[in-house]
């Protein structure tokens, strides 16, 4: 309840403003605005601040809930009521055709190429006969409830603001769960994400169906607040307004959507009153000075308004109290038909005329712990990323638990039981520890989108974090469950990436230089940690340069060296090796 208080009380304020006496209607026709206006940037949020998609067309979504409406109510004589699921299925088909092509995009060809359709949605609104042209379609009817028409921007006013409510309540909770964090996941690339079983391509489209809807309910209410319809507000120049709404507000918080919708709603107002009254109605200047306020207010505030306001406030987040007895079922895992779980032979990796793995063969069994070391490029991690299907082989075959993985995903290779940590850490540094961690859950969690916006999710999501809670306690990290995992220290970080791989329930363990950065009793204890993973039925394949770590702890070696095999065997069999003596260990035979 705790937390609901704030969204509470700022409804029952946003309730009585329209009752104070002799309030000017001009302030209702500015918080409509507002209104309207924080619908697309929480969308935005979602999309650009969480997702990492940044989109310069959210006002075209806001053109086809505009039209639609406005065709099938005046046209057809259909009820503003019912055309508002037609509007949203229209927006979000729209968004599903529009998607599919854009989210593929990356780098600064997914913006241009949003910028593209936006341009084109605009003119294509200009020249359809259907639609008016360039005049739009007016003499759109009012929303009614009974006797009640909703004529002027009083009576509309509530229903704009319990949409905007409402979507950020169910938007919150779509962010606080399973979906949530794999969209969030998808900020700092897909090869994390993936490898925990995230379908990174359908959560892109997931979250751009979802901002295009939020926009499109955006329009529904501009039609039927205006009461007409025309290209001009369905812009470019009004998807930049929006994206400029969002970051002010706070690009990465939903209700920063509605305090930058505020804060830009009522600059714009203010300079395109007053500014023309001081210099003389000369010129632009509104437009000058609008763009210099939001450049100091983005210095001032580089996170956006919302984090720092917050900031000021004596409220602070308070400590995660998972329940830990919560269950979560096991992965669902096929029988093993042999002692070994990995198998590689004669893999190959060639990048041009590069060979990074040079027909390498060799196997990891049950309850075993194999280290696979070598100088700098030689190899290692690109095995690796073979072994998980981060990067296709060239040659060779790998099977896992006897599956031939070759034309495998890496979402069902983690299906298989395979889990892995990196190289160079790949958590969510905004995210909390405990967050991180129940990623790696993802895969034995069913709850959908739907679900999690309606607050169904619940049980699925306790035994998600109580699963998650459970592995942190296992590698001693449980004084930092709250904690953001940008804050920690490196060492500190790599275990929490253990945590996560552990989530998965895994029957082999993929740990890339899991010791680099811990002090010598955090190795120990790591080193205790595997041995009891393995003593406990898990293997552990492991990339590492302490030597001594690696001899005290593996069963077998495998020694790479400009991507070849050189050797393989106990730790005593190798520290005798001359071939790992002079490629590796820089000791004298």
């Amino acid at each position: 309840m705790s937390q609901r208080l704030p969204v509470v009380i700022f409804a029952v304020i946003m309730a009585v403003l329209p009752l104070i006496p002799n309030i000017p209607p001009f302030w209702i026709v500015l918080l409509d605005n507002i209104g309207l206006a924080a619908l697309v940037a929480m969308g935005l949020v979602l999309l650009t601040g969480v997702g990492g998609l940044t989109s310069f067309g959210q006002a075209a979504f806001c053109g086809f809930g505009a039209y639609t409406t406005a065709v099938l109510s005046t046209h057809y004589g259909l009820s503003p009521w019912l055309t508002l699921p037609l509007s949203l299925l229209v927006s979000g088909l729209a968004a599903v055709v529009l998607g599919i092509v854009t989210v593929r995009l990356s780098g600064h060809y997914l913006p241009l190429g949003t910028l593209a359709w936006g341009l084109g949605l605009f003119y294509l609104f200009s020249k359809l006969e259907f639609l008016g042209r360039n005049d739009g379609i007016s003499a759109i009817p009012p929303l009614q409830i009974g006797s009640l028409r909703m004529l002027d921007p009083g009576t509309i006013y509530y229903v704009i603001w319990i949409a905007v409510i409402l979507a950020a309540l169910l938007t919150t909770n779509l962010l606080d769960s399973r979906t949530g964090r794999a969209i969030r996941a998808l900020r700092r690339g897909h090869v994390a994400a993936e490898a925990f079983g995230v379908q990174t391509a359908r959560a892109k489209l997931l979250v751009f169906i979802y901002a295009a809807v939020l926009a499109g309910l955006s329009g529904w209410l501009y039609a039927h607040l205006q009461r007409a319809a025309n290209p001009t507000p369905f812009g470019a120049h009004a998807s930049i307004e929006y994206l400029f709404i969002a970051v002010v507000g706070g690009a990465g918080y939903v209700w920063g959507g509605v305090l930058g919708a505020a804060v830009v709603v009522i600059l714009k107002e203010v300079l395109q009153s007053y500014l023309p009254l001081i210099f003389g109605g000369q010129g632009q200047l509104e437009i000058i000075v609008f763009g210099i306020v939001l450049v100091a207010l983005l210095h001032f505030a580089p996170s956006g308004m919302w984090p720092w306001l917050t900031n000021l406030l004596p409220f602070k987040r308070s400590a995660t109290r998972t329940d830990t007895s919560a269950e979560l079922a096991p992965r669902a895992a096929a029988p093993l038909t042999s002692e070994v779980l990995l198998k590689l032979e004669g893999a190959r990796k060639q990048f041009g005329g590069v060979i990074a793995v040079n027909d390498v063969s060799f196997s990891v069994g049950t309850r075993e712990i194999v280290a696979l070391i070598g100088p700098n490029g030689a190899g290692k991690s690109t095995t690796f990323n073979l072994v998980t299907r981060v990067l296709e082989s060239s040659a060779g075959r790998i099977t896992v638990c006897g599956t031939d993985i070759d034309g495998a995903t890496p979402q069902q290779i983690a299906k298989l039981g395979v889990a892995r940590t990196f190289q160079h850490v790949k958590l969510i540094p905004d995210m909390t520890v405990l967050e991180n961690v129940a990623m790696g859950a993802h895969l034995r969690g069913h709850a959908g989108a739907i679900a999690s916006m309606l607050r169904l999710d619940r049980a699925d999501e306790a035994g998600l974090l109580a699963e998650a809670a459970r592995q942190i306690a296992r590698v001693g990290l449980s004084d930092q469950i709250d904690q953001l995992a940008g804050s920690l220290s490196l060492g500190q970080q790599r275990i929490v990436e253990i945590a996560r791989a552990l989530c998965v329930d895994p029957v082999l363990l993929l740990l890339d230089e899991p010791a680099a950065g811990l002090r010598h009793m955090e190795k120990q204890q790591l080193a205790a940690l595997l041995r009891q993973l393995r003593d406990g039925g898990m293997s552990v394949l492991l990339v590492e340069h302490d030597m001594g770590f690696v001899m005290d702890l593996a069963d077998r070696i495998v020694v790479l060296d400009f991507g070849t095999k050189i050797a393989e065997g106990t730790p005593d069999v190798i520290k005798s090796n001359p071939d790992v003596i002079r490629a590796y260990l820089g000791a004298t035979a």
